[in-house]
């Protein structure tokens, strides 16, 4: 039952941890009014260096982006192919969480790549009748000015009529600070790391206590919380969870050592599945040391978090083509980093 309960307080750390750093990524984004798209659209030289970029985001906001501008046909199909090798969806949170040093070197590798494989993609395959489905109508950006700006003027008078929700993350959030100092929470942690958790918790309780009600309610409540936050946990303690059952009968560290060729086709092919979720496996792996850095990288370049669930309603032929086409890419890239033994 120890064992049980530390693998609850860890799953409970990483959640958190995704959770206000959504929170900061979806304020940030509101903030700058969607600057970066702009960029984008403008500058024709640099759609894939942009396109990488956006990807490398965490969380579904790049990917989403990049998919509307190209069903306006703003960017090429090579570009979103691009995004979808660089984006890493929701797992890009927990992978920061757990490992930041080797996530950020393959958020870093992954950019690169997707620049490449885009690059090479509208280089040789023209999907004519993708292209032909695409609408292309003019983009509309999010300019509600009742989501932008910290209410700091009208703070004390609001703090009379908080709502539930406010009250709610914000208890949440101070309760995450408080286990981080009372080492309830990551209290095997460098003093460094818990010194960054605790001022970007901070931050995150700043945005809950400013922010107007549109941006509680519709970004963090209703997206965040609502959305995302009991999946990402149940799929991380259920994982950890497995893991933990599984190493006291099975050495999996073993079995995956011999069998890294199977594990590195397992990782491609669950990638095609657009979904956040299944890729935390092969993230939970890397982090307990039983595979490789390249079926992690592998698994990266293939899926794309629920990054791709916009293309079903816009293309479903473009759906496909874009996952065949970052399997090929994770098969032939995974298997030379395999034989480097990477």
């Amino acid at each position: 039952m120890e064992e049980i309960y530390k693998i609850f307080l860890k799953a409970i750390m990483i959640t958190g941890f995704v959770f206000i750093m959504m929170i900061v990524v979806e304020y940030i984004n509101v903030q700058s009014k969607g600057v970066w798209q702009k960029h984008l659209t403008g500058n024709i030289f640099k759609p894939y260096f942009i396109a990488g970029l956006l990807g490398a985001l965490p969380g579904c906001l790049g990917a989403f982006t990049v998919i509307t501008l190209f069903s306006h046909k703003l960017i090429s199909f090579g570009a979103l192919v691009t995004t979808m090798i660089a984006t890493s969806g929701d797992e890009a949170f927990v992978m920061f969480a757990m490992f930041p040093k080797q996530a950020m070197i393959l958020t870093i590798l992954l950019m690169v790549l997707g620049i490449l494989a885009g690059y090479l993609t509208d280089k040789f395959y023209h999907p004519k009748r993708i292209l032909d489905q695409i609408s292309g109508h003019s983009l509309m950006l999010h300019e509600e000015e009742y989501c932008k700006h910290p209410q700091l003027n009208r703070f004390w008078k609001d703090s009379f009529h908080l709502s539930l929700p406010r009250i709610s993350v914000a208890l949440g959030i101070i309760t995450l600070m408080v286990g981080v100092v009372t080492g309830l929470l990551a209290g095997n942690a460098e003093m460094w790391v818990k010194v960054t958790l605790l001022a970007a918790f901070a931050f995150a309780l700043f945005i809950i206590v400013t922010v107007p009600d549109h941006f509680l309610i519709e970004h963090v409540w209703k997206h965040i919380v609502k959305v995302h936050m009991t999946r990402i946990f149940l799929w991380v303690y259920g994982i950890l969870l497995i893991m933990h059952v599984v190493n006291l009968y099975i050495d999996i560290e073993s079995w995956i050592s011999h069998n890294l060729l199977v594990m590195l086709l397992i990782a491609v092919f669950v990638g095609f599945i657009p979904e956040s979720g299944p890729h935390l496996i092969f993230v939970t792996l890397f982090a307990a040391g039983a595979i490789p850095f390249s079926i992690l990288l592998a698994s990266s370049i293939s899926q794309d978090g629920h990054g791709m669930l916009p293309m079903l309603a816009e293309s479903k032929k473009g759906f496909v083509a874009v996952k065949i086409i970052n399997m090929i890419y994770a098969l032939v890239i995974g298997g030379i980093s395999l034989s480097l033994g990477l």
